[in-house]
């Protein structure tokens, strides 16, 4: 299983589109670096208003944790679906084009879900949001690849920041809008309003940018993918499967087990919101002062100490601080292993970028299901627990391939 991995400073990608920006003042790359920002937080946001929605809606359909299960099964269907053709959508269009389109969709798609009043409506609801958040997800963060190689130092990680900023502040949202006892579709209708406009005043900002058609690249394209990037794709997998359980059950998880108050069943997912967006914000001056390897490892085990933490201690203080280690765990990890696989000199990075994320991906929308069955079958904890291990999973998998420094 052991591989190496070479990185380079310079990826071959820059010299795509770097020579038209070379006398771009900062001021200018700065705006083009906040308006991608921006469309990392709308994303965010979007999957954000959703997730702080699922205990209500599971609610008023009268769903069982099996129920909710595999109508989140809905999801990665629909992200399957999508998978073979965004990749290839994102090089003939430039993923400053499909970035507007697979956001303006994901939204459209979030307000579908707010109309549903059956379970099959919801069903196929879930599925078209599962569509375009894999075409959102590989086109923006396309455009993060490109932005990053622009500047002189690493800046993924605060892109990621910006998701995870979103996702708090989806939570608070969802707060003031049960507050209020507002509808979901009322509640998804006012947030959508508010993502076009960040799409409207910032899409031109975007790096117009395509992939270069190279006899080389196709190869590659359609040849055997790269063994490092697979295991790269296997650790992030490991990351998503525990993010994915805290977006869709962390609010169950407070609600059943640790029987918070109405009032503080968010708790737990802000709690790890919070700690999640801290950690992209100074990840990046982490990984300068320790290196990647370290960092990966140590996030690992932060995650699966916290996950057998909350499942030993379910009580609202201990659960809390406990979501709020598993928070500041994944922080770091995708941002960083996508800096990797954009760096590998072997493969261009818009076909690094799909190869990671397209395994990684089945992780944040296949866990969250399973982990309804296995808690029907078992108990909510026991899920938790088991996917507790995964993070020790990060951190043996990253000593086991050499080179990353």
């Amino acid at each position: 299983m052991e591989g190496e991995i070479k990185l380079t400073d310079k990826p071959a990608f820059v010299l795509n589109y770097k020579k038209a920006y070379k006398d771009v003042k900062m001021s200018h790359l700065n705006r083009i670096r906040w308006a991608v920002i921006s469309f990392y937080f709308a994303m965010g946001l979007n999957f954000a208003t959703w997730a702080s929605r699922i205990p209500d809606i599971r609610t008023s359909m009268g769903m069982s944790e099996a129920d909710l299960g595999t109508l989140l099964f809905s999801i990665p269907v629909g992200q399957l679906f999508m998978m073979p053709f965004s990749g290839k959508l994102v090089t003939k269009y430039g993923s400053h084009r499909t970035a507007v389109l697979g956001l303006l969709c994901y939204i459209f798609a979030l307000v579908g879900l707010g109309i549903a009043t059956e379970r099959w409506h919801l069903s196929i609801a879930l599925c078209f949001f599962g569509m375009f958040s894999n075409l959102t997800n590989i086109s923006i963060n396309t455009q993060g690849i490109y932005t990053e190689g622009l500047f002189k130092r690493a800046i993924m990680s605060s892109f990621h920041g910006a998701w995870s900023t979103a996702g708090f502040t989806g939570a608070m949202i969802g707060l003031g809008m049960l507050a209020f006892e507002l509808t979901p579709l009322t509640h998804f209708l006012i947030v959508a309003a508010a993502m076009i406009t960040i799409i409207f005043l910032n899409y031109k900002y975007l790096i117009r940018a395509k992939a270069v058609k190279m006899a080389e690249q196709k190869k590659k394209r359609f040849g055997k993918p790269d063994t490092i990037l697979l295991w790269l794709g296997v650790m992030s997998f490991c990351c998503m499967v525990s993010e994915g359980i805290m977006f869709d059950w962390s609010g169950v998880y407070f609600k059943d087990v640790v029987e918070a108050p109405d009032s503080l069943i968010v708790l737990g997912y802000a709690s790890f919101m919070v700690m999640m967006a801290l950690g992209r914000f100074f990840g990046d001056k982490v990984i300068q002062r320790v290196g990647r390897k370290r960092v990966l490892q140590i996030s690992g085990c932060l995650i699966s100490i916290g996950l057998f933490s909350a499942v030993l201690l379910p009580y609202i203080v201990t659960a809390t601080l406990a979501f709020m280690m598993v928070g500041l765990g994944v922080s770091t990890i995708v941002p960083t292993i996508y800096g990797i696989a954009g760096r590998n000199p072997n493969v261009p990075p818009g076909i690094a970028l799909q190869t990671v994320s397209s395994v990684s991906f089945f992780g944040f929308m296949l866990g969250p299901p399973v982990i309804g069955y296995v808690a029907h079958a078992t108990s909510l904890r026991i899920s938790f627990a088991i996917i507790g291990i995964f993070g020790f999973g990060i951190a043996f998998l990253v000593g086991r391939i050499r080179g990353i420094e």
